[in-house]
């Protein structure tokens, strides 16, 4: 009789998941160095894990579940205790007074006699799941919650110190002892607030003193939440641990900092850019901008475009020359937004480099330059020496100034393609923006291809939203908002709905639940609008005539922020409040 490994090969193999020559190269790594097949396969990339464990479930004759977003309430999570969970490699994650549902990351005899004894006390009925390490791993996290992590560091803290915890007078500068540094308690304090900050998707942390107590902030979605609330006399502690790990000054509190760490959580390479500030009392505040280098690969498609903006933006990016710019306020997804065209530009024939304030990603292939303003190297001079390095495509972090924009306007004359940012509140004021630059309009006709604008909204829960009536007041500006939608548009978002059936539509709210803690929103999403230069609005441009709402929809289907968002209220992806919140000006 095969083995499993041998089953799942040979099932791969017919599936035309693997070809017969990886099939005969597999065979002899399992048969002559007794490999495990499935880290094989993981680490080769041969396939992704979730569809692996599809297959290995119908090798084991079980039935298989994702489980990587699921929020587990704790009388569930504990019907099999943490140490029987990390001994096994099994967890429990749906229960109710009949049944009980069990994931096993492998089956195991002695895990599954451990789990019937545990159901025949509870008169319960077993049903086992296949599930992935990953899976196991996200809810194996839950066990823990960072405060008990926390006060369990602090207790061992307290008890390396002797009796108790030493009086620290709060008017006095603290002074932090070496060795507390780089003590277990401190490093495991730091260590805890790090990595539940990346389980938690958040993309930064704040460490904040104040006068009794130092709170730490996770940034999650867009929106600040406390998460935690330290004692005052760890927080100087914190801080030179954080300043120890990104190389920092310890004993310069005076002047601001900004230093980085490279950190592995759960196998995964995390950049953190870290900058320290000095505030009252003595005290340094830290902020951890939380770099995870896989969003430098997420696909444009993800981002919440609609299809309309999606094929404006594909159509300019694959010209050679000119620019292409993205606006919109600090937070609204503009880094993302030009690493996810890199993304799709990055070729082997292309030569692409970058100039960034700081370089936040790393991307292979990519010549990627950091400016050093205090040395002379800046986004202008940084420009000239690129324009010698035979690009193809360059991107430049931020159009900041006059000199800047108008190397990049050159740039784009000369052959390059040319992305970058700017700070405007919508696309058409892009325009003006960088004539007030002294920008000449006649080149600017002649390279400026697209601007882009876009805010991020966070996204609907889609297990716990809950349908809404519109009020009157509310459906009359949908109505008229959507009016002057180009009707293509609203066909392809909207499918066979009149934009009259608005009067009778719902809309969706935040309500709060388990898998999304109960703040009612998880993830975000992109509204956006894109105006293309084309040839009306060249000559417009070059004439210094004026450009406005009304002469852009005369030259192409425009869809604005405003319109995007509602949009997207109406399909029930996000809330009104959230798009309103986010096109306030």
């Amino acid at each position: 009789m095969p083995s499993k490994q041998q089953e799942l090969l040979n099932l791969l193999l017919a599936q035309n998941v693997i070809s017969p020559d990886k099939y005969k190269e597999l065979n002899k790594k399992i048969s002559d160095n007794k490999q495990e097949l499935v880290k094989i396969l993981l680490n080769e990339k041969v396939i992704e894990e979730e569809k692996l464990t599809q297959y290995r479930a119908q090798i084991y004759g079980l039935e298989y579940k994702n489980l990587l977003n699921l929020k587990i309430s704790e009388d569930i999570l504990n019907f099999i205790s943490e140490d029987v969970a990390k001994t096994y490699s099994i967890v429990c994650f749906e229960k109710n007074n009949r049944e009980a549902a069990i994931g096993l990351v492998s089956p195991n005899l002695k895990a599954m006699e451990a789990v019937n004894f545990l159901a025949k006390e509870s008169g319960l009925q077993i049903k086992y799941f296949l599930i992935s390490r990953s899976s196991f791993n996200k809810l194996f996290k839950q066990y823990q919650k960072i405060e008990e992590e926390i006060s369990s560091a602090l207790e061992s803290r307290a008890q390396s110190e002797g009796e108790g915890i030493l009086e620290i007078d709060e008017d006095s500068e603290d002074l932090v002892d070496s060795a507390d540094i780089d003590s277990a308690p401190v490093a495991k304090i730091v260590s805890v607030i790090i990595r539940h900050a990346v389980d938690g998707g958040a993309s930064d942390i704040h460490i904040e003193p104040f006068e009794k107590e130092s709170r730490v902030r996770y940034r999650v979605d867009g929106i600040l939440r406390t998460s935690l609330v330290l004692p005052k006399h760890i927080h100087n502690a914190v801080v030179a641990r954080i300043k120890v790990l990104s190389k920092l000054k310890l004993d310069e509190t005076r002047v601001p900092q900004d230093g980085r760490i490279r950190l592995i959580v759960d196998g995964k390479k995390i950049d953190f850019r870290v900058s320290t500030l000095p505030v009252s009392g003595s005290h340094e505040k830290v902020v951890m901008r939380i770099l995870d280098s896989s969003a430098t690969s997420v696909k444009i498609e993800l981002l919440g475009f609609n299809k309309h903006v999606l094929r404006v933006i594909k159509r300019n990016i694959l010209k050679t020359n000119g620019i292409f710019l993205v606006t919109g306020p600090t937070g609204s997804g503009k880094t993302t937004t030009l690493y996810s065209l890199l993304h799709i530009l990055n070729q082997e024939g292309v030569n692409i480099s970058t100039l960034e304030d700081p370089v936040e990603y790393q991307l292979e292939g990519v010549n990627q330059s950091q400016i050093r303003p205090k040395i002379g190297y800046t986004f202008g001079s940084g420009l000239r020496s690129f324009l010698r390095q035979d690009p193809d495509i360059i991107m430049v972090g931020e159009i900041r100034d006059q000199e800047t924009a108008e190397l990049s306007v050159h740039a784009g004359l000369t052959g390059h393609f040319v992305l970058s940012t700017l700070h405007t509140n919508d696309a058409i004021s892009t325009i003006l923006r960088l004539m007030d630059m002294n920008v000449e309009p006649f080149l600017l006709a002649s390279t400026l291809k697209a601007a882009l604008s876009q805010r991020l909204t966070r996204k609907l829960c889609k297990h716990c939203k809950e349908a809404v009536d519109i009020n009157d007041k509310i459906k009359e500006d949908f109505i008229n908002e959507m009016k002057n939608l180009p009707e293509r548009i609203w066909k392809e978002e909207m499918g066979e709905a009149k934009i009259e059936d608005i009067a009778n539509m719902k809309i969706y709210q935040a309500k709060g639940c388990s898998r999304c803690d109960n703040i009612g929103y998880k993830g975000r999403l992109a509204i956006a609008e894109v105006v293309e230069i084309l040839e009306p609005i060249r000559l417009m441009i070059e004439k210094e005539e004026h450009i406005g709402l009304e002469e852009v929809r005369k030259t192409q289907d425009f869809i604005t922020i405003k319109q995007d968002g509602y949009l997207k209220v109406l399909k029930g992806t996000t809330s009104l409040d959230e798009v309103l919140r986010v096109i306030t000006v």
